[in-house]
């Protein structure tokens, strides 16, 4: 079955990035120091993911909350921008937006977040009308959003009796409790993100293998992120490494995590195998550590496009 034109539904928090670049040391009580650079941009895994995916072609639209103050109205001109499909974004009367402080060292970054309104997003905010009229579902920033946490379950389980297929990006706990349930969970997610450090802190396990293991049984399909060492897919006996695409430009990794999800489920929307899949995700990770933000990069089809040839050689066939 041809899957090219089907409906993506995002699900997540919303905030804006204030990003600091260049910063001449690290924050100390009582003292200043400088970043030669900042800016201000759409912020959030779930946004950033929406955004690129919408970038790439995919017809998206964004299930979340926002406050009715300025920022609000920016993260919505900022999607809508995007061309992303904003009709199940609510603006709450009285509640502030979420914003995240980026302090962006290299390959690493300090941020600091205000939830805001993201925990006043419930199941009931979520379309499930069967058939539904997406094809795919993916979650993100599961633990900034508490009204999600409590009934991720029955969040999977409902997309899933919709006729959608699921992703599920956790990212980190804040709290580091990491009160998600993966055996209950995991049978319901088609295709689960994380990163190293978030699947070692999940499972408590010591190293990557061992996470595996553990997890293993609950498993649909993994895709692991890892950094600039690439990818690795699991699905049943199936292990495979997709090495990275080498940064030839590179400003920042705010996003690059979210830019490979939009990637790999692009792929994994048509029908793609594993390794495709994680092929794309590698490239639009390593695309988006060439301008500042989790979606600089995005901004234009055909210079994307034009980067990504210029870059990696890549004829990239977008709809």
């Amino acid at each position: 079955m041809n899957m090219s034109n089907g409906k993506l539904l995002v699900v997540g928090e919303l905030n804006v990035d204030l990003i600091l670049n260049q910063i001449h040391a690290f924050p100390q009580l009582g003292k200043e120091t400088i970043a030669d650079e900042m800016n201000v941009c759409l912020g959030s895994s779930s946004a950033i993911m929406a955004a690129n995916s919408a970038a790439l072609g995919v017809d998206t639209t964004f299930c979340g909350v926002v406050g009715d103050d300025d920022f609000g109205g920016f993260i919505l001109r900022e999607l809508e921008r995007k061309s992303v499909n904003c009709a199940r974004v609510k603006q709450i009367p009285g509640q502030k937006t979420g914003c995240t402080i980026v302090m962006s060292y290299g390959q690493d970054r300090a941020n600091v977040t205000f939830p805001g309104a993201m925990h006043a997003l419930t199941l009931h905010d979520i379309p499930f009308e069967t058939p539904s009229a997406y094809q795919h579902l993916h979650v993100s920033s599961v633990f900034l959003q508490q009204g999600i946490l409590r009934d991720i379950e029955q969040l999977l389980i409902r997309a899933k009796a919709a006729g959608m297929t699921t992703s599920l990006d956790l990212q980190w706990d804040p709290a580091e409790q990491w009160a998600f349930d993966y055996a209950r969970c995991l049978p319901y997610v088609d295709v689960f993100m994380p990163n190293e450090s978030e699947l070692l802190a999940l499972t408590g396990a010591e190293s990557i293998n061992s996470a595996l293991e553990e997890i293993r049984p609950y498993l649909n399909t993994l895709a692991l992120k890892m950094g600039s060492k690439g990818s690795m897919g699991v699905r049943g006996d199936q292990q495979m490494m997709a090495p990275a695409f080498e940064g030839k430009q590179f400003v920042d990794a705010i996003g690059a995590g979210d830019s490979f999800n939009a990637g790999f489920i692009r792929k994994y929307m048509t029908g793609a195998g594993l390794e495709e899949c994680l092929r794309e995700g590698n490239l639009m990770g390593a695309l988006n550590t060439t301008a500042a933000g989790g979606t600089g990069a995005f901004d234009n089809r055909q210079q994307l496009s034009e980067h990504i040839q210029e870059l990696w050689g890549i004829e990239l066939s977008l709809p």
